[in-house]
């Protein structure tokens, strides 16, 4: 089985491995057949097209299983870019490879690399988020997790989420992060955004209207240079007026410091007797 990669907007961003692996494929499996016609009809590649999606995956596994086990060579594509990055297919390829069945990367574009290299932030350390949760507790805890670690964070977004999911970003990775937006990426309308969450917010206002397919880089944080008495002194004079929660993310937004670190100290202090321990 072939996993080949495919143009993620300009269609002449396709290898040439991928168009002979494409054309002498037995049957190709995709997300939508008529989006992955438009790509053979440009290069007057004949294979016949099935469909593969998480909707109907659990019944197609074994016919394709079935396929590759007789003999044939099966290629699986994504409506655009690299499958298995945010997109099905990570199942069919554990089956297949549990089968005793190669499996072969066809690589090429992928909106992911697009868009790190375009944004100027650093790439020496990436982590790849997919499309965040579209419930707002859910997104916030995911934005949580990663947002205080030393590295860059590369998310997809919805157009019609992009403005509420850019407020997540920099009311809890704090407003002066860089971050990039990019949008339809090698399209007629590629647009790439540069600035801090706070400026992008501004760009992308939730009465904003945005199309098309967009991935957002935000860089790293600022190396912390707090030190424990002055992150606890901040910490103690937020709690005068906030409760423990958000008192330990608005000290951990401007130091750079864990969230939950800050939130068990915030915790201590709040216990802690007026005056210290002494009787």
């Amino acid at each position: 089985m072939y996993v080949v990669s495919t143009p993620i907007g300009h269609l002449d961003d396709i290898t040439i491995r991928a168009l002979k692996t494409l054309a002498a494929a037995d049957a190709i499996f995709c997300e939508d057949t008529r989006v992955t016609r438009v790509l053979l009809d440009r290069y007057q590649i004949k294979t016949r097209l099935f469909s593969y999606h998480e909707h109907n995956a659990v019944k197609q596994r074994p016919k394709i299983l079935e396929r590759l086990e007789a003999g044939e060579s099966i290629a699986l594509v994504s409506d655009a870019g690299t499958p298995l990055v945010s997109d099905p297919g990570y199942k069919l390829v554990e089956d297949v490879a549990a089968a005793g069945i190669a499996v072969f990367p066809i690589p090429g574009a992928s909106a992911l690399t697009a868009a790190l290299t375009t944004a100027g932030l650093p790439t020496d350390t990436v982590v790849f988020l997919g499309f965040l949760p579209q419930k707002g507790g859910p997104r916030r805890r995911r934005i949580e997790t990663f947002a205080r670690q030393p590295t860059s964070l590369v998310l997809y977004e919805s157009p019609n989420r992009l403005a509420q999911t850019l407020i997540d970003l920099a009311d809890i990775c704090g407003p002066e992060r860089a971050a990039v937006v990019c949008r339809e990426l090698t399209k007629r309308f590629e647009t790439v955004v540069r600035g801090t969450l706070a400026e992008l917010c501004e760009a992308f206002p939730t009465d904003s209207k945005v199309k098309g397919e967009i991935a957002v880089v935000v860089g790293p944080p600022e190396e912390d240079t707090t030190s424990e008495e002055d992150a606890e002194a901040l910490l103690a004079a937020a709690l005068e007026r906030l409760p423990a929660g958000k008192a330990a993310a608005e000290v951990a937004r401007v130091t750079g410091r864990e969230r939950r670190d800050l939130f068990q100290l915030a915790l201590t202090l709040k216990s802690a007797p007026p005056g210290g321990d002494e009787a």
